[in-house]
């Protein structure tokens, strides 16, 4: 948190908007909707009082930066233990094999997202330690209907006792697998993403970017 008050409040209106952004990208009812805009809306009070302006000086924003639509950032977690075996998930949605992780949230760094996506599925305690690369989605076999960059660390677990998933519901089981055990089924966007993370771990290899 930050020691200066206004820094802070704007950040956590730069918080709600980015909520309320995702929500308006992906909303399918008009009353989540409506309630979107009101969070809108909120960060833009929040973003007057924090900046000392007038809502008339930034209601030209409300169209432009708050709606204002890039690739997602989400973030993915090579955990890779002493043994050499790797961490995977199986995904809810589709039944396949994949490296944890997801949507990177305002206010954390990439490293302290993937960190936090790996305990919320899995329940492993984990620390980045390097990066893999950062993946253009259209040129790495993801199937979505959305432009992402993935961005994954190497992680090694810290040794915590494993605790159970808060986000379990988008797992139906966890893993831990030797490169040359890996599973077949695995999501295509994470196919040729976990050798490379495997390369990566035996320092054979700089970290990947499009």
């Amino acid at each position: 948190m930050s020691n200066n008050p206004a820094e802070q409040l704007a950040l956590w209106a730069d918080q709600l908007r980015a909520m309320a952004a995702h929500g308006l990208r992906f909303v399918d009812n008009p009353y989540d909707e409506e309630r979107y805009h009101k969070i809108t809306a909120i960060a833009l009070d929040m973003l007057a009082l924090a900046t000392g302006g007038t809502l008339a000086d930034l209601e030209p924003l409300r169209d432009t930066v708050l709606r204002h639509t890039t690739p997602f950032a989400v973030g993915d977690a090579a955990v890779i233990d002493d043994q050499a075996r790797i961490l995977l998930i199986r995904r809810a949605d589709n039944g396949l094999w994949a490296m944890p992780g997801g949507v990177l949230e305002v206010g954390e760094t990439a490293a302290e997202g993937v960190v936090r996506e790996a305990l919320e599925e899995t329940g492993v305690a984990c620390e980045a330690v390097g990066l893999v690369g950062i993946f253009d989605s259209r040129f790495c076999g993801t199937k979505s209907r959305h432009h992402l960059y993935q961005i994954v660390f190497l992680c090694q677990p810290t040794g915590a006792a494993v605790v159970e998933a808060s986000h379990a519901h988008e797992v139906h089981e966890t893993h831990w697998f030797a490169e040359a055990e890996l599973p077949t089924a695995i999501d295509p966007g994470h196919v040729s993403r976990i050798p490379i993370a495997f390369q990566i771990y035996r320092g054979e290899r700089t970290p990947f970017f499009d």
